[in-house]
């Protein structure tokens, strides 16, 4: 019977170990995403109020994310591509890509 026990206590603890990696696991990828977005709205120097779409995981070594908006000092819409290191924590911008040419913009 204790052998029972020390089995059900044992998978309990297991449970309630994968519930909380999880938790945290969720917490860190939207802090991730949160510093992403933030760092490299900031390096897009080029675009006036720039537009990020964050890939929520990024590869294994890198986030990811397309800033988008108009270019300061000219009309239009332009993207950005912008790589974040996971552990440096540095980011950096791509050139401006035609946003028409990426079908970000409506057809006329």
């Amino acid at each position: 019977m204790n052998r029972n026990i020390i089995q059900l206590l044992a998978a309990a603890a297991l449970l309630s170990a994968a519930g909380a990696a999880h938790a945290s696991s969720d917490e860190a990828w939207q802090q991730l995403a949160a510093d992403v977005e933030a760092k490299c709205k900031k390096a897009a120097v080029a675009i006036e109020k720039p537009v990020a779409a964050v890939d929520p995981f990024g590869t294994s070594h890198y986030g990811l994310a397309v800033l988008t908006g108009k270019p300061k000092g000219a009309k239009g819409l332009v993207a950005q591509i912008c790589v974040y290191d996971k552990q440096k924590k540095t980011v950096e911008i791509g050139s401006e890509l035609d946003a028409g040419k990426l079908g970000l913009t409506p057809e006329k």
